[in-house]
């Protein structure tokens, strides 16, 4: 019982050891402006990961989300900036901040439902789907900026990533609620049930009479959504669309997923242990980076604990 107790929350004992390290190390760690920092800095991934926790649980991997982040932040950032112009038409449509938004996380949407479609439809592993799409999504948004950053996006838009609200930063307020959903729709519906029966064991899933190709969909979809949601929030932060946005988000996005004690087999996993993984993760690079570990050591660093996870996760399904 002790055993089966300290595997179900070793993931928040890792944190708790991990904060306890850097503040004896650093008494910078345990400022409230650097918590907030910290809050703010993994609300992007946590959103991501969210995402990717689902595409895992199925025993699905998705490394297309940072590129979708980058198009997504694009579209939103040239449709608040430039809107959409028809010469021929002598027409020109406007977008207000809201608008831009909801046309960007329309696009990680269809982006999502792409990747679910080709490996739905065609078999294909979602290794290389999204790794395709990965690429096509980074050169849709160099076509797209014209590899030109887009900045000034006015000062509505940039409270997004930049304001309060009832004391707490709002990239905050928007990543709880992208938690909330992602546990409710897991745990609460069936939707979430047959996720978890897909990672299991796919083939008794479709026996058993669930959709198992429209489930794959609809997850790749909600992916697609997520990483959008964290390309309007990198936006918002810099007041900007960055071309190179996102990259490597996807390899954050699945140390979070594994750290968190999902399994890369599928089928075994929860949103809350993501969220963990991704907060030991900023908290590691926040503390590296207050005691002036060089960036190069903090790639090391981070990629070995990566592997760590994956050695529990494994030792622990033996």
């Amino acid at each position: 019982m002790k055993k089966e107790t300290l595997k179900k929350f070793q993931s928040l004992l890792a944190l708790l050891i991990l904060c306890v390290l850097i503040s004896i190390l650093t008494d910078k760690f345990l400022s409230a402006s650097n918590l907030w920092n910290v809050l703010r800095q993994i609300s992007v991934n946590v959103c991501i990961s969210v995402g990717m926790t689902l595409v895992v649980l199925m025993a699905g991997i998705d490394l297309s989300v940072g590129s979708i982040l980058a198009f997504t932040s694009a579209v939103c950032a040239g449709l608040l900036t430039q809107g959409i112009a028809f010469e021929s038409m002598d027409l020109y449509i406007g977008f207000t901040w809201v608008g831009a938004i909801v046309v960007a996380l329309i696009a990680g949407l269809l982006l999502g439902l792409f990747n679910g479609f080709v490996i739905t439809k065609f078999d294909i592993p979602p290794f290389v789907a999204t790794l395709a799409m990965l690429t096509m999504a980074r050169g849709a948004t160099m076509l797209y900026t014209g590899g030109i950053p887009i900045a000034n996006l006015g000062e509505k838009f940039e409270r997004l990533g930049s304001g309060w609200l009832l004391g707490i930063p709002i990239p905050v307020w928007i990543t709880l609620t992208v938690v909330g959903a992602g546990i409710f729709l897991s745990r609460k519906t069936n939707f979430g049930k047959y996720v978890y029966a897909i990672g299991g064991n796919e083939k008794a899933a479709f026996l058993s009479g669930i959709n198992t190709k429209f489930v794959k969909l609809m997850v790749y979809g909600i992916s697609g959504i997520t990483a959008a949601i964290g390309g309007v929030l990198v936006t918002a932060r810099l007041n900007s669309a960055q071309p190179n946005a996102g990259t490597s988000y996807e390899l954050d996005a699945i140390a979070a997923v594994v750290i968190g004690g999902t399994s890369l087999s599928g089928g075994v996993g929860t949103i809350t242990g993501t969220v963990i993984g991704a907060a030991i993760i900023g908290v590691l690079n926040n503390g590296l980076v207050l005691l002036n570990v060089s960036p190069f050591w903090q790639q090391v660093i981070k990629g070995l604990v990566i592997l760590l996870a994956v050695i529990i996760d494994k030792k622990s399904k033996k």
